[in-house]
């Protein structure tokens, strides 16, 4: 799955390491967050209102590292605290300026988690087999899904015990350590730092993808009429994406992801059209896959649907936040169109192309129809101007700490351009040595897309609840240490198996 919207809470402002921790209480001591709000008022000063706008436009904090350490290490009355927790609302303390509405909501969750996850959906369920792709890949649909509810759920209940308008990822996985077991509250900023790196590496991994995609496609349109290497392509595109990738204003970047939006949308459409015409029996492929290539499946199927990363910013983006989630809500309704959509291209691409799909369905439409190189060429323009989105995310996490060691602006501009053209040659040098495209997004998924969607929201949900409760029988509790064993089951075979293959395919 892509995340093609930019995480607009994702920026990190450094917290004193040695900031002031909590008075001492008891283990089960309800959460006190502020003594009086007249107290807090006066020591912090006014209310500072969140202010953000839509993705895709720019990138703000709705608050501070230093307010949430003040909010966390805050004690006094318990009634107090119990009554200002009770009557504060997160969502009628955001002032945006741009709220998004439902509709727009629905578009950018749908766009943010459909990309090149899709494409490779075929290979996946030549892993599993037939049915089981078909069973699983609605199942994993649901459990990610249900972890995104997990998350914004977590949001809530800290936000309110903070009274903070809205938290991004990391900042959830930092207060909910940070206001849970004593024991644990040391870790506050491990959690962070371990969200934020596997944020990274999710994020930097989509571009190894993007680029080797990109590649790949417009080689398989040249084999046509001049055969050369997949590395020479690789070589030739590195250049031109340096270059677009120093656009430092997503502002200017808006046009392009609308563009990139629109190639999507007309290159799966055609691909469908292929994929539908003369459909075999299903008996000509195999409906279980091995116990060896099911961990693949599981890499590339996680991959596709981690959009974990931009629930956050969308649902504090709203005009209307209480529409997120709710059985009828915006996040179900873009996943259902998500899930069905995945299964639909994974079943029927993997039923017309058998054993032989590949890591990307549009490298199995016919090599010389015209309408399937323009498919091709489409993708590939679409993917390559994608890019440029996910590389905004990683690259805002680095940025500010290397421009933190030079003084003047000079300098920090000049360490900025560096930096980007670093890391998208970091990206190239990746994509060079993995050119299994079915590889590499396996990896990518096993590694920090299951990490993501399934291992931290249980993790982080056990530890935020930990004063409430886990409800009768402590239903939570168990319901959430089967989910932590499922996306650790995933991440060390997915990842094992992906190794594997990466290294079976090198000595071949």
């Amino acid at each position: 799955m892509e995340d093609l919207t930019p995480l607009t809470n994702l920026q990190q402002i450094p917290i004193a390491e040695g900031a002031a921790r909590k008075k001492k209480m008891t283990e089960r001591q309800p959460l006190l967050l502020q003594s009086d709000a007249s107290d807090y008022e006066a020591s912090r000063g006014p209310a500072r209102p969140a202010r953000s706008s839509p993705p895709d436009n720019t990138l703000v904090n709705v608050h501070s590292e230093d307010s949430i350490a003040a909010s966390a290490s805050g004690s006094g009355d318990e009634d107090q605290a119990a009554v200002d927790k009770g009557s504060y609302n997160p969502s009628l303390h955001r002032t945006l300026e741009h709220p998004t509405s439902n509709s727009e909501t629905l578009v950018h969750l749908l766009k943010g988690n459909i990309g090149t996850g899709i494409l490779a959906m075929p290979d996946a369920f030549k892993n599993a087999g037939l049915y089981v792709g078909l069973f699983g890949t609605l199942i994993m649909g649901a459990i990610c899904t249900h972890c995104m509810h997990m998350l914004v759920n977590c949001s809530h209940e800290l936000c309110r015990r903070l009274q903070q308008p809205a938290l991004d990822f990391s900042d959830v996985a930092y207060c909910s350590f940070e206001t849970g077991p004593l024991g644990l509250r040391r870790y506050s900023l491990l959690a962070r730092r371990i969200v934020t790196t596997f944020l990274f590496i999710t994020q930097i991994g989509f571009c190894c993808v993007y680029f080797l995609f990109v590649a790949l496609n417009i080689k398989d349109v040249m084999d046509h009429y001049y055969k050369i290497n997949v590395h020479i392509y690789l070589l030739i595109m590195l250049m031109p994406m340096i270059v677009l990738n120093l656009v430092r204003n997503l502002k200017y970047l808006t046009p392009v992801s609308l563009i990139a939006a629109l190639l999507t949308v007309a290159g799966l459409a055609i691909t469908f059209s292929y994929m539908l015409h003369d459909l075999p029996d299903v008996h000509t492929v195999k409906p279980i896959g091995t116990w060896a290539t099911l961990p693949l499946y599981f890499g590339t199927a996680i991959y596709a649907f981690e959009g974990i990363g931009v629930v956050l910013p969308l649902e504090n983006n709203m005009r209307t936040p209480d529409d997120f989630g709710g059985t009828r809500g915006v996040l179900n309704t873009g996943m259902v169109i998500v899930a069905c959509l995945y299964t639909s291209v994974g079943f029927f691409g993997y039923l017309k192309y058998g054993e032989d799909v590949k890591g990307s369905i549009t490298l199995n439409l016919p090599q010389g129809d015209a309408l399937s190189q323009l498919v091709r060429l489409t993708m590939a323009v679409a993917i390559f101007l994608s890019y440029t989105l996910q590389f905004y995310v990683p690259v805002n996490i680095v940025e500010p700490f290397v421009r933190s060691h030079f003084d003047t602006t000079r300098a920090k501009d000049l360490a900025a351009t560096i930096l980007r053209t670093v890391l998208v040659t970091f990206t190239f040098l990746l994509a060079t040595c993995i050119p299994n495209l079915g590889s590499i997004i396996s990896l990518v998924g096993a590694v920090s897309s299951s990490a993501l969607a399934l291992i931290a929201p249980p993790i982080i949900e056990i530890i935020t609840y930990y004063h409430v409760g886990y409800g009768r029988y402590n239903w939570m509790l168990w319901k959430d240490f089967l989910i932590l064993i499922f996306g650790l089951c995933g991440f060390v075979f997915g990842t094992w198996a992906s190794l594997a293959q990466i290294l079976n395919d090198r000595t071949h």
